[in-house]
């Protein structure tokens, strides 16, 4: 395997598989089988999940409601889903934990870093739940900021797309797939791999980002085994 510890990102959007909104248990179940097959590796699995399946706090404050509680309510989102896809590991015979950066302690460990580094050191999959726990940063920012504290070796983004184009591959059929691509082309490109804030982070820590078609069965262990699958955006 060519990575020992990742942190795999996931929209909130994945899980709705062909539903209008909510979790797929099917989907959910899919995504378990694939994560155990790392972790049957040995590789050092941690997640951090979107909540766009069931609340959006952008989508709220652009209806009138305030951004600060929309994005709470976003963070909570996230706990629920990370909640769903632990109880899918842990069906699975996966050992999971569920660390939120907001204290719900009856359902969520809080995050400490020690512990969730402990955590990956024993097997277990860790979920980060509650976004950054902050209202204006996106779960991009999250996953890359946890990524970053747990020293990961790559951020793999799973998508329902298999890479990043040059355009919207679902609009645009001339739309050419990267397999390789640097930060600054990204910019200048200005080509939607994360919001702004994530991907400088990304960039300043020297953090490579893979983007991928998670919900094509065998592609995680294809990307963790080094194959060219997706696209792998780097220095």
């Amino acid at each position: 395997m060519k990575y020992n510890r990742i942190l795999l990102k996931l929209s909130g959007e994945a899980l709705m598989g062909n539903r209008q909104y909510g979790i797929d248990p099917e989907r959910l179940s899919e995504y378990a089988q694939e994560i155990k097959k790392a972790i049957e590796k040995g590789i050092e699995v941690a997640i951090v999940i979107g909540g766009g399946n069931i609340f959006r706090g952008v989508a709220g404050a652009s209806a009138g409601m305030d951004r600060v509680q929309g994005d709470h309510m976003g963070m909570l989102a996230t706990v629920i889903n990370g909640l769903a896809l632990q109880s899918a590991l842990e069906d699975a015979g996966v050992p999971t934990r569920l660390q939120s950066a907001i204290k719900i302690n009856e359902v969520a460990e809080p995050f400490i870093r020690r512990k969730a580094m402990r955590h990956l050191e024993k097997g277990r999959v860790v979920i980060f739940g509650g976004g950054t726990g902050n209202p204006y940063f996106t779960t991009d920012s999250a996953a890359v900021l946890r990524a970053i504290e747990i020293e990961a070796d790559v951020i793999l983004k799973g998508t329902r797309v298999d890479g990043i184009y040059t355009a919207d591959p679902e609009k645009d059929t001339n739309a050419t797939k990267f397999d390789f691509i640097s930060f600054d082309d990204v910019l200048r490109k200005g080509l939607k791999v994360m919001d702004t804030t994530a991907f400088t982070l990304s960039q300043e820590n020297e953090l490579p980002i893979i983007v991928f078609d998670m919900n094509k069965k065998g592609n995680l262990m294809k990307v963790l085994s080094g194959e060219n699958i997706g696209t792998r955006v780097q220095l």
